[in-house]
């Protein structure tokens, strides 16, 4: 948990944000993600040349280069306001916006339509240097202070619904216990915090002999790869999503752009072994814009029964999901809402 003084750092931050004009949550979060994704590889190219200079040789797969130099979060937090802005926004978040690669990645076609929002070089320098202010060199007290910003969603209104309190994500994911070779998929990912909490469960889950269980052979490239999933329609909580787990040090998330009730979704059954989710629940949808392998399973419109049916198909056989439900799911009297529970119920062949 962060202290009250990082807590009233944050708090600074943001209100930097709202009295220069950027007011929308989520923008601000994504503006705050860009820079801290920016410091971040600076901070890895600083580890490569620290562990270089220990052993007297070159860098190794050095992240920006001399072509990129000026990028990098140590050179620019020394210039003037207005060279720093020039630099931020014309090279530096191009650079993280392809993360210098010339490959396509989910995570740079979710950056292609991301925009710099700082404007005002006294703005931005003022906001490298509270960020720089930061503890961000412990991954979990940098998590934790990410997970403070991403808690501002709450109260703004209708962005309210893309985050689930983070004690019941915990409580959820420890009932779950996943294992360092699940396949992991949250189809309404938000801001992903299921995701992320399952990457730190695993951090700290130990084997039999006190080993860490991410260090046997196979697991840590697993865990990057290949285990995390997610989906949302949303371009912005995407982009916040791929950068959250980017933040918590997950590799290569497999973060899609997709509505996970809709006919254009893509032919994807059977494919994971974990789903955790807390879908958002928001009635009824129009009947013709529903996947076909949905309504074979329940004839209905109403999206708490139509996610319930789309994890069935999600799952592999043996695996296991933990959603969060209105509680018509329970105790709704329609025939739909019979028939999804007798679903969940009977016996799989």
């Amino acid at each position: 948990m962060i202290t009250g003084e990082l807590k009233s750092k944050v708090d600074r931050l943001w209100t930097t944000f709202w009295n220069n004009g950027i007011s929308n949550p989520l923008s601000v979060i994504e503006q705050i993600s860009y820079l801290l994704f920016i410091k971040r590889l600076d901070d890895l190219e600083l580890a490569k040349e620290k562990k270089a200079n220990r052993l007297g040789r070159k860098v190794e797969n050095s992240i920006f280069g001399e072509e990129y130099r000026k990028c990098r979060w140590s050179y620019f937090k020394n210039e003037s306001s207005e060279e720093m802005l020039e630099i931020v926004k014309d090279k530096a978040f191009p650079f993280i916006k392809s993360l210098g690669k010339a490959e396509a990645t989910a995570y740079t076609r979710h950056m292609k339509d991301a925009v710099f929002l700082i404007t005002n070089a006294a703005l931005l320098s003022n906001v490298v240097e509270q960020i720089d202010l930061l503890p961000l060199e412990d991954r979990d007290t940098k998590g934790d202070l990410y997970e403070y910003m991403l808690s501002k969603l709450t109260t703004a209104g209708t962005n309210g619904q893309f985050r689930t309190p983070r004690h019941i994500i915990k409580m959820m994911v420890e009932l779950m216990s996943p294992g360092a070779r699940e396949i992991i998929c949250d189809p309404a990912c938000g801001t992903a915090g299921f995701l992320v909490a399952v990457a730190e469960y695993l951090r700290n889950l130990r084997d039999n002999d006190g080993n860490q269980v991410l260090n046997a052979p196979g697991n840590r490239e697993h865990f990057n790869q290949e285990m995390f999933h997610g989906f949302d329609f949303d371009g912005t909580m995407l982009r916040i999503g791929s950068m959250n787990l980017m933040l918590h040090g997950i590799e290569d998330p497999k973060i899609e752009a997709s509505d996970s009730l809709a006919q254009n979704r893509g032919d994807i059954t059977e494919a994971f072994t974990m789903i955790l989710a807390n879908p958002p629940f928001k009635g009824s949808v129009e009947k013709s814009s529903i996947a076909k392998d949905l309504t074979q399973v329940i004839s209905t419109t109403k999206t708490e029964l139509l996610f319930i049916a789309l994890f069935l198909r999600l799952l592999k056989k043996g695996g296991r999901a933990a959603i969060i439900v209105p509680d018509g799911v329970l105790f709704g009297s329609s025939k739909a809402h019979k028939k999804i529970r007798q679903i969940l119920i009977q016996p799989v062949d």
